[in-house]
């Protein structure tokens, strides 16, 4: 006589081969039984991967701002679009970055390395001959500003000390810029037309792409402070850029410059401070509620389609029993046991959901790599555990769906299921 682990391995073989031969003789039904299971992996394989893209997209677009990087403000960027709350605030100071460096130098152990002040306007027109590129975005700093910035150069440099001193009229232009303006010819040494005044080119950054998909890091002019006042006056958005030393210790870092902005701005204890701190974590706290929205309505898609899927799968095996009664009775007065008749409908319908996720997830994936065809930018992230995620629920929908009619045909009776008609 067999050992147990072998007769339940011949069986479960002897099963899984006619699961296999019923599901090819009626392929129309099966495949009908398995839409409702396939259509729950499409929307559960692209939920994940949306969320994984999002992931992917938000964590590249941080590296863009700098994991190391702090921001002094007049806003606050947890709540972006509230003007209202900061528009009675003093505007910032572009030489505030250069007293707090001097507190930085004076203070021991200081988790902050330096400041870099920036004035910006999203509003800019940049012309050479007789093309133009709007919008973009201009900017103003000193020649430190490459330590607290994530792009590198192509080509060329930045400007040096002298030139941040004399605020001469010299820029640093972004990918988009230098492709839109000079697409036949060499940009370094052109000079570009920004209002009344031309700059020139001293340097190109890589391409860097866009941040979350808004605003592009490649369609900038960086120039000296001077330069920019020059151009576009003073009243318009200042920043302070704020290295840190240890991004692992971003909070103690973040305290330490609030008090030293509270030092500079000569705000008394106990009153609020009329300035912002921000750093990336403001961004996190509002893409996941985006992301908790993508994944309820996702599984609500998904628990819907699996469902109606499961009840499919349940009613038809149910008719399976119902149609084979009289091979069950002959199976069973031939020697088959209770386990052996639950294991042939179970393993039936196990592999139907199992097809039906396979389906899905090729399914999945075309959609996947045709919305990359479409959309290069958009981030991608189809992972292996998604697979295995999608498999795994196959299979249980198949259990669940399939235990009920499996243990009614293993508990026919012999004598019976002959008589039946």
């Amino acid at each position: 006589m067999k050992p147990a682990y072998q007769q339940f391995r011949y069986e479960s073989l002897e099963s899984l081969k006619m699961a296999l031969f019923q599901i090819r003789a009626n392929k129309i039904r099966s495949f009908l039984t398995a839409l409702g299971v396939i259509i729950g992996i499409v929307a559960i394989t692209m939920m994940g991967t949306a969320i994984n893209g999002i992931d992917l997209g938000f964590e590249k677009s941080l590296a863009m701002l700098g994991y190391d990087v702090i921001y002094v403000q007049k806003s606050s960027w947890s709540t972006m679009g509230q003007w209202w709350l900061y528009r009675n605030r003093p505007d910032l100071k572009t030489e505030y970055a250069e007293r707090l460096n001097r507190i930085i130098a004076s203070t021991p152990n200081s988790q902050l390395l330096i400041a870099v002040p920036q004035i910006s306007t999203y509003q800019a027109s940049a012309k050479y001959r007789e093309r133009l590129i709007e919008q973009a975005f201009a900017l103003g700093t000193n020649h430190e500003y490459l330590q607290t910035a994530s792009g590198n150069l192509s080509a060329g440099r930045f400007f040096t000390p002298t030139e941040s001193a004399a605020s001469e009229m010299v820029a640093v232009i972004g990918d988009d810029i230098a492709s839109g303006l000079f697409p036949s010819e060499p940009a370094l040494g052109q000079s570009i037309q920004l209002k009344n005044s031309k700059l020139r080119i001293i340097g190109i950054f890589k391409k860097q792409g866009k941040f979350l998909g808004l605003f592009s890091f490649d369609n900038q002019i960086i120039m000296p402070l001077g330069a920019f006042e020059k151009v576009y006056g003073k009243k318009m958005f200042i920043t302070m850029r704020v290295k840190i030393r240890d991004q692992a210790r971003v909070m103690e870092a973040k305290e330490e410059l609030l008090g030293m902005m509270r030092r500079i701005r000569r705000i008394p204890p106990g009153k609020e401070e009329d300035f912002s701190i921000n750093e990336q974590q403001a961004f996190k706290s509002q893409l996941d509620p985006i992301k908790n929205g993508i994944a309820v309505a996702g599984i609500f898609i998904t628990g819907m389609s699996l469902f109606v899927g499961a009840i499919g799968i349940m009613n038809i095996t149910f008719v399976s029993v119902k149609e084979r009664t009289r091979e069950i009775g002959l199976r069973k007065a031939l020697g088959a046991r209770r386990r052996t008749i639950l294991l042939q409908f179970l393993i039936e319908s196990i592999m139907i959901c199992l097809i039906g996720g396979v389906v899905g997830l090729a399914t999945a994936l075309t959609i996947t790599f045709a919305i990359g065809q479409i959309m290069p930018d958009f981030p991608i992230q189809f992972s292996l555990n998604l697979i295995m995620a999608s498999l795994v629920v196959s299979v249980l929908t198949g259990i669940i769906s399939g235990l009920a009619p499996a243990v009614t045909a293993s508990k026919l009776d012999p004598a019976d299921s002959l008589r039946y008609e």
